[in-house]
């Protein structure tokens, strides 16, 4: 048996699969029957020690196109799913050549657009599926990838709290540059309306999709928000000498973005005429998850590390007033995670925690307290709200961690999404 393997470090060999046959023969006992949405080539997903890979079969020049422009992403901090390798140079038994085969992690708790659709109502799925494309297709243009292919096929979603993170899944037909021009990020736009509607409307013949929605004004919509998305980020700003606060206005709605201005230059117009002039031509996304992830060790989405450092800054001021003294903001993280964070996480049984990730379930947690709070009209203990909300809310949730195939199809259930609320920390910790 012939082939190249080039793979990353930390995951299996991958030597015990039969390579010299193409994958729709294979029949190994590693093979995990899973949903995959919409594919030009053959994919499969494989099985090693409760990790899922999957396995697309290419061309190898796209093969090792897809692997490279995936690497270079995520380096980069975009939203991707992770590569782990390439198979090539595959040969069947009697000598003929086989296309190559691109490995990536499967991403946990990921969800199909279809699936979805499939669970949840269109119009609580409209604004944070709009907002996920809009931010993943600004941050892959912002680095010079330009994606030729942006479609809700070629993206997984997360829950992340109560709204979605988008992840990009396939970049064959991509292409990287220093920076893209207005022309091809307007074309890539264009083409990800078209995409988009046509698959809202595949969605709609089957009878997943209400025929109240409206596939082409969902694609404008997306146009309007990738363009407002844009232009606070990316637009020069010129103000007056004395208007110095717009400069931290601007600063400030960036942040809430969740992206942070590596360079700010001030110039002046003209002798004489003092102006300022703010560039964000360089923007770093992911601000909360470094924040968070500085303070208490958690890797999480960055809309999840925004509100659990929310909670984390409700329990420091709960804190240092039973106290009675201030205390640094690492011992306020490193108590909130024992006391707060863990014990609410951990209040989910085994069988149930592939029903969301970690960061998902405190947050919902805090949602459904916050709630039942209100309609008793005084605080309910964090730790009898924890047991409700897994007796009550996960145990009806389907899986997300891995999609079982049967919900790819047949899966009609319904999970509202929970609606933003503040969340007060006054009450006990423990």
């Amino acid at each position: 048996m012939r082939f190249q393997l080039t793979a990353r470090t930390g995951h299996p060999d991958f030597l015990d699969l039969p390579w010299d046959q193409p994958l729709a023969d294979w029949t190994h006992e590693r093979l995990v029957e899973m949903p995959m949405g919409i594919h030009r080539h053959v994919v499969r997903s494989v099985e090693y020690d409760d990790e899922l890979y999957h396995l697309k079969e290419l061309p190898r020049r796209y093969a090792d196109r897809e692997y490279r422009f995936l690497r270079h992403l995520k380096l980069e901090a975009v939203p991707v799913v992770d590569v782990v390798g390439v198979v090539s140079r595959r040969e069947t038994p009697a000598g003929e050549r086989l296309e190559a085969v691109l490995i990536t992690h499967h991403l946990e708790y990921s969800v199909p657009y279809r699936l979805l659709f499939l669970r949840q109502e269109h119009t609580t799925l409209r604004e944070p599926m709009l907002d996920a494309l809009v931010h993943l297709l600004v941050r892959l243009h912002l680095n010079g990838f330009y994606w030729g292919d942006c479609s809700l096929s070629n993206t997984l979603f997360r829950r992340d709290a109560g709204r979605l993170a988008a992840y990009l899944v396939d970049t064959e037909t991509g292409e990287l540059y220093d920076q893209l021009s207005d022309g091809q990020r307007e074309m890539d736009v264009e083409l990800a309306i078209e995409k988009c509607a046509g698959e809202l409307l595949d969605l709609q013949a089957a009878g997943v999709l209400s025929p109240d929605a409206d596939p082409f004004e969902l694609g404008e919509e997306l146009r309007t928000r990738y363009e407002s998305l844009w232009e606070e980020l990316t637009t020069d700003e010129v103000f007056a000498e004395d208007e110095r606060y717009r400069i931290h206005e601007r600063l400030r709605r960036i942040n809430e973005l969740g992206y942070d201005v590596e360079e700010l230059e001030l110039v002046q117009d003209e002798p004489g005429v003092t102006r300022m002039r703010l560039k964000t031509s360089v923007v770093e996304p992911g601000r909360y998850g470094r924040i968070l992830r500085e303070l208490a060790g958690l890797d999480v989405q960055d809309n999840q590390a925004r509100r659990l450092l929310n909670d984390i800054h409700n329990f420091g001021a709960w804190l240092q007033q039973e106290e009675g003294r201030s205390l640094p903001e690492s011992v306020i993280a490193h108590r909130w995670f024992e006391r707060s964070f863990e014990p609410i996480v951990n209040a989910v049984p085994e069988p149930l925690r592939g029903r969301r990730e970690p960061a998902e379930v405190f947050h919902e947690v805090l949602e459904h307290w916050h709630r039942w709070s209100s309609e008793e009209g005084s605080d309910l203990d964090l730790a009898t709200a924890a047991a409700r909300y897994v007796d009550e809310v996960l145990t009806a949730l389907p899986s997300e961690r891995a999609i079982a195939p049967a919900e790819g199809d047949d899966d009609d259930t319904e999970a509202e999404e929970p609606e933003e609320a503040p969340v007060s920390h006054d009450r006990s910790p423990g």
